[in-house]
């Protein structure tokens, strides 16, 4: 790495007027402290809150500053997508604009960097102001996944991380609708490395994900990384199949021995239960369908409205 790299740092924003010009000011502070010229990519991903005016603001004030307009409201994973295919950094760091992602622990991120790893993580310690239950789910998701995916995924890290070029071109590359960045970058492969911090309770506006969105990411990161669930539906319709013959073999001694048997509730509740377990394989088989179609379009993940500062980027999404 070289004495006066680039480092760029890259900031979805979606109604984060409140946060971000205390955002630039921290993390304006946090580069101060370092031997490396940097930019700040901002995304608005179809902010409503005036996010835009002050994104024009910062820029004006400070040519690092760079900022990408997208059309609409594409989601998160798409606008994280639109600034690092953006950014020109021999690093870049993926952060969110909430300031729950400190910008004073850059500097703890590019010194493992320095150490000569590719990808560094930002891991959760403790998450204030998460409810029990969001924690709970999280720290199911992130074993669930760690175990579906065949690779290691960092527990508790979301997409604030240091990755170097080669890492992000790499990651680049993969250009599927049905996104889940974090997953993504470490798909790649590269030489990682976590740094644990305290994630501080959000400084202003409201958190963009809701139990339903959450929900969705973890259906789209299961079902894009595995197809796990494809083959559990297949054993348990085993399982269904040798317990139906199982219950046949129990009616048939019952008969044989001269006990009759009444199981016309049993039956009911049975071929309800049956019933149920075939529209949840089918609702499996959906996803993975419906996600193939969604594929097979070959939309752009993004469309960019106005640029200032950087050039959106020259890419056509591979088909």
């Amino acid at each position: 790495m070289g004495d006066r790299a680039l480092l760029s740092i890259v900031v979805p924003a979606f109604n984060e007027a409140d946060n971000l010009v205390l955002l630039y000011e921290r993390i304006a502070a946090a580069m101060a402290k370092l031997n490396l010229d940097w930019e700040l990519v901002l995304v608005d991903d179809g902010s409503e809150d005036g996010s835009s005016d002050v994104m024009r603001e910062l820029h004006a004030g400070d040519p690092r500053v760079k900022a990408l307009f997208l059309s609409r409201n594409f989601g998160h994973e798409a606008a994280s997508t639109a600034g690092l295919d953006a950014a020109q950094g021999d690093a870049t760091v993926l952060m969110d604009a909430d300031l729950q992602d400190p910008p004073e622990l850059i500097a703890t991120l590019v010194e493992k960097w320095r150490e000569g790893y590719d990808i560094v993580s930002a891991q959760r310690a403790t998450r204030k102001g998460e409810s029990l239950f969001k924690k709970a789910t999280a720290f199911l998701f992130y074993r669930l996944m760690d175990s579906l995916v065949g690779w290691h995924l960092p527990a508790d890290a979301g997409d604030f991380r240091l990755v170097i070029r080669p890492a992000l071109d790499a990651f680049l590359r993969c250009r599927e609708r049905n996104r889940f960045v974090r997953a993504l970058v470490a798909w790649t492969g590269f030489r990682q490395a976590t740094v644990p911090f305290e994630r501080a309770t959000r400084h202003a506006g409201e958190t963009k994900y809701g139990l339903l969105k959450l929900l969705d990411l973890a259906v789209t990161s299961i079902t894009s990384f595995s197809i796990a669930p494809l083959r559990i539906a297949t054993w348990v319709g085993v399982l269904i199949i040798l317990l139906s013959l199982a219950f046949l073999v129990v009616l048939g001694a019952r008969e044989l021995m001269g006990i009759n048997s009444s199981g016309h509730v049993f039956m009911g509740a049975a071929m309800c239960l049956l019933g149920g377990v075939q529209c949840l394989l089918i609702g499996i088989l959906g996803e993975y369908v419906g996600r193939t179609y969604v594929e097979s379009q070959h939309r752009p993940l993004y469309l960019v409205r106005e640029s200032l500062g950087t050039k959106p980027s020259s890419r056509v999404d591979e088909k």
